[in-house]
């Protein structure tokens, strides 16, 4: 077991999600390997800042920050790791939930000095209380699951997925933090792939780290009414290949699209004749299921293609620094050598530096 010190990130941004948040919270302290502490970084939001500080204003090892870079997920997570002070960091959505051994079993795989992130996997918590008869599990990333066709048990990745995550720090000295333009941007189009682009340029950094993902460090992600329908599938798949394109452009397409090649060629048509089999047999929703994957695959595509050709105007924003191609625009001043992190009203006072960051410089 790794005796480092695990600082968890939840990045939050709206009210309407404040049960949600107080229940992702609960389960990350009440783990069976403490958090060293946890951050709530809010995302432009002055008024859910502000309650959230009065919610947890003097709680021991937990601190309400405000995003200090642009809007979105990709800068809210970056000031996290500026602002923490674990040798790992976890990431953890703020409509989900931990189940308790969840950092026991990341701290765990850390065990191997080469392992410089880690995934778990996470199960939809579906708002009707079950699974959607035309839903096909190989596509549960659509609502921020694992999905049919990730690796069982302990097993290396390309990438992890980033409500459910978790990295050494020093990666982010290594590869920079995570590139604004790509992922979630409040409400906007349900964007991703922050996390694959980040894997990608991380590995690219340093040939030989290992990326895994482990089935026993288990999240609840809760996938509200309005995800369960058709009309967000679709717009997600959209949305999906939009970011692929990104991604692309930033770490190249051999590297940004090696496993989903893998996955369009092996995972969906081995689910797509699973339905087919389902249907012949009469079992429900199984021609929806088809249908679901094929048009999955088709939307998907049309959303890469679309960006491709018209050189979507959202692009990875980097920075030049003297190291390369490292920084992040709103990235973490912990890599770019900004300071500054946006703190809540009730902070005490900024993070001292310890023995441990000087000997990562």
């Amino acid at each position: 077991m790794s005796a480092e010190r695990i600082s968890v990130v939840i990045c939050v941004y709206t009210e309407d999600r404040w049960d949600d948040i107080l229940a992702a919270v609960a389960s990350v302290r009440a783990q069976s390997l403490p958090a060293h502490d946890v951050l709530l970084v809010v995302d432009h939001n002055p008024v859910l800042l502000r309650r959230l500080d009065e919610q947890y204003g003097g709680t021991h090892r937990m601190r309400v920050l405000a995003n200090a870079g642009p809007r979105g997920l990709s800068a809210g997570r970056n000031t996290g790791i500026a602002a923490c002070e674990g040798d790992i960091v976890a990431f953890l959505d703020d409509d989900a939930v931990a189940e308790r051994d969840w950092l026991r079993w990341f701290a765990d795989a850390y065990a191997d000095p080469l392992v410089l992130g880690v995934g778990g996997r996470t199960r939809p918590l579906w708002a009707s209380g079950r699974r959607p008869a035309w839903f096909p599990e190989e596509f549960d990333w659509v609502v921020g699951a694992s999905y049919r066709g990730q690796p069982p048990g302990r097993a290396p990745v390309r990438n992890v997925l980033g409500g459910n995550a978790s990295f050494r720090r020093i990666a982010f000295d290594i590869a920079g933090g995570f590139a604004t333009g790509i992922g979630r941007d409040g409400d906007r189009r349900p964007m991703g792939c922050e996390e694959t682009e980040f894997c990608i340029r991380l590995t690219q950094a340093k040939p030989g780290a290992v990326l895994l993902i482990d089935d026993r460090a288990v999240i609840w992600h809760r996938v509200p009414a309005e995800r369960e329908g058709y009309g967000y599938f679709r717009s997600r798949c959209y949305a999906e290949g939009l970011s692929k394109a990104l991604v692309t452009r930033s770490v190249g397409v051999d590297a940004g699209l090696a496993t989903e090649r893998a996955y369009a060629a092996r995972v969906l048509p081995l689910g797509a004749a699973r339905a087919l089999r389902d249907a012949l047999r009469g079992r429900p929703g199984s021609l929806g299921r088809a249908a679901a994957i094929a048009s999955g695959i088709a939307v998907t595509a049309t959303g890469y293609s679309v960006a491709r050709l018209r050189g979507e105007s959202a692009r990875p924003a980097f920075e030049d620094t003297p190291e390369g191609r490292s920084g992040v625009q709103g990235a973490c001043p912990l890599v770019s050598g900004r300071g500054g992190v946006g703190e809540s009203p009730s902070a005490r006072s900024p993070r001292k530096e310890s023995p441990d960051d000087a000997a990562r410089q």
